[in-house]
Parts: structure tokens; C-alpha cells; sequence
């Protein structure tokens, strides 16, 4: 359901799939059961491939799945996220704004890329534990400013082939390391995202280190080796973690040019 509302300078804002259950309803549901993934797995591992790209088609025919997951984003209470681990709470965030990614998607399709839906993520608004968020608030004011883990880039996905791959299981508290790793080990495998040309002296980056390159400073930052800026150095010691050693050689040696690739934004569709 798309409700359209008044918004900011004459724009228009949009709350996307809205539960059925009103509020007194959602109210008498037991708020500290334990909170499951298991709608949202059955949505990545029936409409999600390898390559993490989505059959949008087929997940907008049959939406429930994924609608009962996002339902239940919105009647998690707030007492029960915050006696959750850090860990928990990073999955957690990383989980809503994948899914709720996904709803923005289908609620709009057919569509050839994400930057075609007016205002997705500064203007559509989700619930979420009660309260109505956009993408960006999540992202920006909560995973961004709340938590020092600048590898949630390699987890959010935006629905682009620029992204990294939609990874086909949630993620959770238990396995986030592992989780975030691997999917930096294949975001960096993968041209389109990461390069070293020895022929032409330079070292290819994702615009997603351009962009957030300044997350990864706390972490990777204060080192002399490496090229570039303080913010570019950060990156590329970051990066040089998921190498072999003669890239990663290559890299700390410095004294080769840094270029970062264009962003590719059309959909991740199968």
C-alpha cells in the first residue's frame, strides 16, 4: 500500500508498505518474543541468486513473505533491541534497510533503476520498532553514526549492480564477522568495485570509498604507508586486509595514482 502525503518543500512523501494491523492490534501482540528472520530468509533464498541479483517480478507477485517480515520491523519493541549485542543490533539494521530496499522496489516496479523512485531515500517512509524512518535515516543517522563498524558498506545494498551482492541469508549477531568479511572479500574480487592496473600505475576504487571513505579512518586511518589522502590511505589499508600478499605489497609501497570507478545504478535484477 502507497499512502501519498504532504511533504517537505512542496514534495511529495510516501509511507510504503504499511501493515494491515492497526495500532491497537499491533499493541496486544507479544512484544518480546523472539525476534525471527525467517520470512526474510525464505525472500533471499527463493528470490535471490549467487550473483545477488533479485527476480523482482516474481518476488512482486508474491510479496507476503517479505511483507510479514517488514511487519514485524515495525512491532519490535524498543526494550527488546536494546538488550541485544552490538552485533545483534548492527544485523539488525543492515536486515531492515536490505529489506525494506526490496519493498521500496516492488512497490514501484517494473523500474530500471532505484534513482527513478521520487524521494526513495530521503522521502519514503518505513516503520520500524514503532517509529517511521527513511533509508537514509538508517543508514546515515543510525548505522553510520551509532556503530564504528565502516564494513556495513559491504552489507547495504541499494538495489544497484554498483552495490555489493545481496547477501542470500540474513544477517545475525553470531556470524557478522564472518558475514562481513566475506562479502568484502567478494565486493573486492569483482572489477567493477576494486583494481590494480601495475601497467598504467594506478589502483581502481568503488565510488563507495569515495563516498564513505572517511568511516574507515577511526579503524585503518593514522598510517604513513599507502597513497593518497588520510581518508584514501584508510580505505586502501582496509582493503589490503582482504588481499594476498603481493597486492597487498603493491598497495602499502604507495606511489601509484587513485581513480575511482564509475557507479553502475541500474537494478539487480535477475
Amino acid at each position: 500500500m502507497i499512502v501519498l502525503i504532504s511533504g517537505c518543500a512542496g514534495g511529495t512523501a510516501l509511507n510504503v508498505g504499511e501493515s494491515s494491523i492497526n495500532s491497537e492490534q499491533s499493541a496486544a501482540l507479544v512484544s518480546d518474543r523472539p525476534f525471527s528472520y525467517d520470512d526474510y530468509e525464505t525472500v533471499l533464498q527463493t528470490y535471490v541468486d549467487d550473483r545477488g541479483q533479485v527476480d523482482y517480478k516474481a518476488l512482486t507477485a508474491n510479496p507476503q513473505a517479505l511483507e510479514q517480515f517488514n511487519a514485524a520491523l515495525a512491532r519490535l519493541s524498543r526494550d527488546t533491541y536494546e538488550s541485544w549485542t552490538e552485533a545483534e543490533q548492527i544485523a539488525f539494521w543492515i536486515n531492515a534497510y536490505n529489506s525494506l530496499t526490496l519493498q521500496a522496489i516492488i512497490a514501484n516496479y517494473p523500474t530500471q533503476s532505484i534513482r527513478d523512485i521520487p524521494g526513495v531515500w530521503k522521502w519514503l517512509k518505513f516503520e520500524v520498532m514503532g517509529e517511521e524512518m527513511t533509508l537514509d535515516e538508517i543508514e546515515h543517522e543510525v548505522l553510520r553514526k551509532e556503530f564504528d563498524e565502516p564494513r556495513i558498506h559491504m552489507g547495504l545494498v541499494c538495489a544497484s549492480i554498483g552495490c555489493p551482492i545481496l547477501l542470500r541469508e540474513p544477517y545475525v549477531g553470531g556470524e557478522l564477522n564472518r558475514q562481513l568479511d566475506g562479502q568484502t572479500l567478494k565486493f573486492l574480487a569483482l572489477e567493477q568495485n576494486f583494481k590494480i592496473d601495475r601497467d598504467q600505475n594506478k589502483v581502481h576504487l568503488s565510488s563507495i570509498f569515495k563516498w564513505f571513505g572517511d568511516d574507515f579512518k577511526n579503524q585503518y586511518g593514522g598510517t604513513e604507508k599507502f597513497a593518497g589522502t588520510e581518508k584514501e590511505k584508510a580505505v586502501l589499508n582496509f582493503t589490503s586486509q582482504y588481499l594476498d600478499e603481493r597486492n597487498r605489497k603493491y598497495l602499502v609501497e604507495g606511489g601509484y595514482d587513485i581513480q575511482y570507478l564509475d557507479y553502475d545504478w541500474s537494478l539487480n535484477e535477475q
